[in-house]
């Protein structure tokens, strides 16, 4: 009864600070900035990180991943990409991620957007892309994963159908991290209840399987084409290995 009556009081009066407080988190668009700091929902359970970030290859290899603390945003994610590449000779050519507008808008506040035009472009992922808004011009033009103007002759390529008829595909897969976040998905309920020692190991040792698997099938593919190969054929380097990179966060 008393309990009842706290409760009670609480949403009336707005009660003690450290009582419990029924409260949904606030996720902006993906081309909007993320600056809201999340305030802990009761004093009561643990604080939680606020979600896993990753940065995996076309192919699935996770290359490597992290924890952010507060808020997904562009500063934490460049911190992420500087520590990962720290010099120019290895960053790869493209980095797809669903907040490239707001991460390209803080590289030029920053002053860094010199630092890194030189070597890496970044486009949005295809999976998030129909999510931006029409209206913005530069995240049509700049950030298309398929753009047909011929400005990233990379990311397009000209194959023919059964028929022999032409038709446009995108050469890099670039919602790589949404598939192993669907992976993920299914473990999420058991790493919610370890320690973040435990966590962390169990979680390196998920990622370090699913490479494993993945690593596995590109040789059993590779073997495969060489097998199926007409004679004197060369299997073009750029299908095997793509130099480019997917970056994504998950809860």
């Amino acid at each position: 009864l008393g309990v009842w009556r706290i409760i009670r009081r609480t949403k009336e009066e707005g009660g003690p600070a450290w009582l419990c407080r029924l409260r949904r988190r606030n996720n902006p668009p993906h081309d909007w900035p993320n600056n809201e700091t999340q305030e802990p929902d009761n004093y009561f359970t643990a604080s939680r990180f606020y979600c896993v970030e990753t940065i995996c290859a076309p192919c699935g290899v996770v290359i490597a991943w992290t924890k952010f603390v507060k808020s997904e945003g562009a500063a934490q994610i460049m911190d992420f990409l500087e520590d990962v590449y720290p010099i120019q000779e290895s960053r790869p050519s493209y980095v797809c991620i669903d907040k490239a507008c707001v991460v390209l808008k803080y590289l030029i506040n920053s002053h860094n957007w010199n630092i890194w035009k030189t070597s890496t472009r970044f486009v949005v992922d295809s999976y998030h892309y129909i999510n931006h808004r029409v209206t913005d011009y530069l995240c049509r033009i700049y950030y298309n994963p398929s753009p047909l103007n011929g400005s990233a002759p990379n990311l397009v390529v000209v194959e023919r159908d059964v028929h022999g008829n032409q038709h446009y595909k995108r050469a890099f897969n670039t919602q790589a991290c949404e598939q192993l976040n669907a992976w993920l998905g299914g473990f999420q309920s058991i790493l919610n209840r370890m320690t973040v020692d435990n966590f962390n190991w169990t979680l390196h040792a998920l990622l370090f399987i699913h490479t494993q698997r993945v690593i596995q099938k590109q040789n059993k593919r590779l073997n495969q084409n060489m097998q199926t190969q007409l004679p004197g054929q060369q299997i073009n380097e750029d299908e095997v290995e793509a130099n480019g990179v997917e970056i994504d966060g998950v809860d």
